[in-house]
């Protein structure tokens, strides 16, 4: 069985906050759990790795809670999260202080290929 979780996060539609409850909810069950989970953003869903970007968005309005906090217990939980570096390039580098680390393709292409990771996409 595999030992990692690998979400990517690429094409989800931030007009659209309900499509985020699920990859982050499922990445902080996945690290309670105490499997290794990473975020990967990349694409349109890496808007949401801007300072200012997920702390207005609500998964639900009544719900109380933002992305952004949703974000930061993922992380509590032990979450790691990345951002892809030509996702650099269109959202710029004013990023949240929960990422951790830049990646490129080379390494998500390595990560998803390997037979201890599994990997969603979003």
């Amino acid at each position: 069985m595999a030992d990692k979780l690998m979400i990517i996060m690429l094409n989800t539609d931030l007009a659209n906050p309900s499509e985020l409850a699920a990859p982050f909810l499922q990445a902080t069950v996945a690290a309670a759990m105490e499997f290794e989970v990473e975020i990967i953003f990349t694409g349109r869903a890496g808007e949401l790795a801007k300072t200012g970007v997920a702390e207005k968005l609500y998964i639900e309005e009544k719900a109380g809670k933002t992305v952004y906090e949703i974000m930061k217990d993922a992380l509590e939980a032990g979450v790691i999260f990345k951002i892809c570096t030509s996702t650099l390039d269109i959202w710029g580098e004013d990023l949240v202080p929960e990422i951790s680390e830049t990646v490129g393709d080379a390494y998500i292409i390595s990560e998803a290929m390997d037979d201890d990771t599994v990997t969603f996409t979003y």
